[in-house]
């Protein structure tokens, strides 16, 4: 999705030029969320101020939400149907092999040396054990810190940050007390609303490396915390999320609709992208003084080898949850074989789909 902003961006449209979209990557890349959603915040603000990052923002994630409600609201009706339980029983299989794929590309990316395998291992162990995600992600960035001591840093380049600052910084405030403000009538006209709201938005705030960051937390939450559904269902809704087409954390909208309907859709959906919109707008400013300092890049390397360890635990977990047999087993061994040779997972699952009808 990255690669097509960026041809949209800067090679159709031209609003950015090449150096400018990659810093934005950059800095979308090292903030907490869904990377793609940031990178569209980030293109319109630096095209055309707050209100160009708001319109792409939503822009780019509202066909991901429709799509998300509808099929939603067809699985609530239609779930218990042999047609539909059949399907599932082999996307279950595919979600697993859609997320080892992720803990593996993590994997490549994060664990470069000793002191990432620590981290990594310690935070499998500790989310195994049913340690809360935010207390591992803290316990990581803390090891990172020390870790990581004598890390070369990187070099910061001197870009213009004057224009952004004029027309973003002084407008920061103001929308986090409009943010605040819905949150406090949340609380008072429906307290289930709300708790589901501030649970997506603190997801969001801690799902560092992309939007499959949130799965760990979301499921740890959702499944393991409140029992607000089970590991079937929520893997069920991460499938679902696989054939829209948006970042993963669109499954905020299937648990919201299950929960409360068209309304808990659209409160969930909403509270799981809104941190990520705030910090684009925010963090801009100031982005070239971080990535200078050496005390954030050891906190990053420490948060994303912890997701590492996060995915490969909750992979095993959804992998204990299916009820394996051959065909399953061929199923998930040949769709992960497919992403790892980056086939589109759209065409994996959509393949999955017509051979759990035929076979399953």
């Amino acid at each position: 999705m990255v690669a097509y902003i960026r041809k949209m961006a800067v090679e159709r449209n031209q609003w950015l030029d090449e150096a400018t979209f990659q810093d934005g990557v950059a800095l979308c890349q090292t903030m907490p969320g869904a990377t793609a959603m940031q990178t569209t915040a980030y293109v319109g603000l630096r095209s055309r101020g707050l209100p160009g990052a708001a319109v792409c923002f939503v822009g780019f994630g509202l066909p991901a939400f429709c799509f998300m409600a509808i099929l939603s609201a067809f699985y609530a009706r239609t779930h218990d149907l042999p047609l539909v339980l059949a399907t599932f029983q082999g996307l279950r299989a595919i979600t697993v092999a859609i997320v080892a794929n992720a803990t593996l590309t993590f994997g490549k990316r994060s664990l470069r040396g000793l002191a990432d395998i620590i981290i990594a291992g310690l935070a499998a162990a500790m989310f195994a054990l049913k340690v809360n995600p935010i207390v591992v992600i803290l316990l990581a960035a803390l090891l990172g810190l020390v870790l990581y001591r004598g890390q070369s840093k990187p070099k910061p380049q001197a870009t213009d940050e004057s224009a952004i600052q004029v027309r973003s910084r002084w407008r920061v405030t103001p929308l986090l007390l409009v943010v605040a403000a819905a949150f406090a009538v949340l609380f008072m006209a429906n307290r289930g609303l709300f708790d589901l709201g501030a649970l997506m938005f603190r997801i969001d705030l801690f799902a560092f490396g992309g939007g499959f960051a949130s799965v760990p937390l979301m499921y740890h939450e959702i499944v393991d915390v409140r029992s607000w559904m089970d590991s079937e269902t929520f893997l069920n809704g991460i499938a679902l999320g696989q054939i829209t087409p948006g970042p993963i954390v669109i499954t905020a909208t299937f648990v919201g609709y299950l929960l409360y309907g068209v309304a808990g859709a659209v409160v969930a959906t909403a509270s799981v992208f809104l941190p990520s919109f705030l910090m684009v707008v925010g963090v801009v400013p100031y982005f070239d003084r971080l990535r200078a300092s050496a005390r954030f890049n050891r906190l990053m390397f420490g948060i994303l080898a912890s997701f590492v360890g996060l995915l490969f635990s909750v992979t095993l977990q959804f992998a204990l949850d299916v009820p394996w047999d051959v065909p399953r087993v061929l199923l998930a061994g040949a769709a992960l074989v497919a992403l790892l040779l980056r086939v589109d997972v759209l065409w994996v699952v959509l393949a999955g789909i017509a051979v759990s009808l035929m076979i399953l």
